[in-house]
């Protein structure tokens, strides 16, 4: 018999003589005649009612459908007698697939979310966890689905990488020397010529240099991919592993950066809202109750744009105190983006034109020789959840930048070659999978929104 997932069965049309639900048991109470159980098959966030008839033969096994245990059940779905629920399986068979001994951790109470941290291999059972572990996987789909609608090509970028895209030096070293006796060079230092790539490798923090090269020649492409940072930051928005979604495309410039940065967040949250209703109705309820008007508040509004001076200018005529005082030429704090997007223009709001100083060296430089061709979109709640630019096409003005951020242009002998060969006008952003997928579930720690978090510290699992 061809196994029926629950949320299949939930949403049936019309009862069925025989049907095999198969999933691990959430609850099971005796009654004198029968016992009930709730079935989960974590195809959807609501188990299945299971009714056991002590008549049955299988029924001296029913202690051993403890909390946790792995069940297959045949039977009936017939129409449910009980309140909450349209269908329930009158059970004819009761297979104990997996049993469950009593000190299973995810009993029937409240959990914190630090101890269900400590044993996320079974975080995921939980209704919290399976919700946000479904609405990442609709996610992901809708982020394929926006791009290649469009016309994006998906490439994959490399995980191992000589360059250091933000140019900050938090990257993980990648290594095959003895630790305890590298090889050394004449002068005493390490020899890193003799290491497995010749030279010193490390964990990509972002695919967009590379992506780039594929925009001058494809003209829109997209990663979607694993990147790492090596900063010890213990706060609840960073993680040393996490995903991001780094579009590029030829001919275009901060305008239509910030355009398809918008319409991007829009889909994302149109999407989630119509594809993951019950999970977000969970989130609403048991996360933060203002999930649902938030997300309606960000599709409904049309994004603000608004240069960095003038950002600034609100923030110091506010006449809020600030934790981390608001000065020209500092990046934007959460609690400033915060105040823009949720009390003053009460919308999303994409700031752009940011201070040269404190941007990389691949964005463009403005005719103004102060600021750079960058945006960041903020949204409430969050902050900033995109962020993105104009590329630097112009070589001189490329190698000006290297030399000042004290990068080797030998290092990127290949970014510059695409300002040699055939440069255009390009620009691009990357939006954060995590940050992205908090937004949309109002889950506050990115612990709690990757399957198994890596943290300073912490690698388990």
């Amino acid at each position: 018999m061809t196994r029926t997932l629950v949320k299949d069965a939930l949403a049936a049309d019309s009862p069925r003589d025989s049907i095999l639900i198969q999933g691990w048991v959430r609850t099971r109470r005796d009654a004198k005649e029968f016992s009930f159980l709730e079935v989960n098959d974590g195809s959807c966030l609501r188990g299945l009612q299971v009714i056991v008839d002590a008549a049955l033969p299988d029924y001296a096994h029913i202690h051993r459908a403890a909390t946790g245990a792995a069940v297959a059940v045949r039977g009936r779905l017939v129409e449910s007698k009980g309140a909450g629920q349209k269908w329930e399986v009158a059970a004819e068979t009761l297979e104990i697939v997996g049993e469950c001994p009593g000190e299973y951790p995810l009993q029937k109470k409240g959990h914190t979310l630090e101890f269900l941290r400590e044993i996320a291999h079974l975080r995921p059972r939980s209704n919290l966890f399976g919700a946000v572990f479904r609405v990442r996987s609709r996610l992901a789909y809708a982020i394929h689905r926006f791009f290649q609608e469009k016309g994006f090509f998906y490439i994959h970028t490399p995980v191992v990488t000589a360059s250091d895209c933000e140019g900050a030096g938090e990257m993980f070293r990648v290594t095959t020397l003895d630790l305890a006796a590298p090889p050394r060079t004449k002068e005493g230092g390490v020899d890193d010529a003799r290491d497995f790539f010749g030279k010193p490798a490390f964990l990509t923090v972002s695919g967009q240099l590379e992506a780039e090269t594929f925009a001058c020649a494809l003209s829109n492409v997209y990663t979607f991919g694993p990147t790492f940072r090596a900063e010890n930051s213990n706060t609840s928005r960073h993680a040393a592993e996490f995903w991001m979604i780094e579009p590029e495309m030829a001919f275009c410039d901060l305008q239509g950066d910030m355009d398809l940065a918008e319409e991007f967040v829009k889909a994302l949250i149109t999407d989630v809202r119509a594809n993951c209703a019950e999970d977000l109705a969970f989130f609403a309820k048991f996360v933060d109750k203002e999930l649902l008007t938030r997300l309606d508040f960000v599709l409904e509004r049309p994004f603000e744009r608004l240069p960095y001076d003038d950002a600034v200018d609100l923030l110091q005529k506010s006449g809020r105190k600030w934790e981390y005082p608001v000065e020209r030429g500092q990046n934007l704090q959460a609690e400033h983006e915060r105040w823009l997007t949720e009390e003053h223009f009460k919308r999303p709001v994409t700031v752009f034109n940011y201070p040269k100083a404190i941007k990389p060296f691949y964005m463009r430089a403005n005719d103004d020789g102060r600021t750079v061709a960058a945006m960041d979109v903020l949204v409430p709640g969050i902050g900033e959840i995109v962020g993105g630019s104009q590329r630097e096409e112009r070589l001189d003005v490329l190698r000006e930048n290297l030399a000042a951020h004290k990068l080797s242009e030998k290092d990127y002998w290949w970014y510059a070659d695409l300002r040699r060969f055939g440069t255009v006008p390009h620009a691009g952003f990357g939006l954060g999978f995590e940050r992205m997928l908090m937004f949309v579930s109002g889950v506050a720690n990115i612990r709690d929104v990757i399957p198994f978090a890596r943290t300073p510290g912490s690698a388990e699992f």
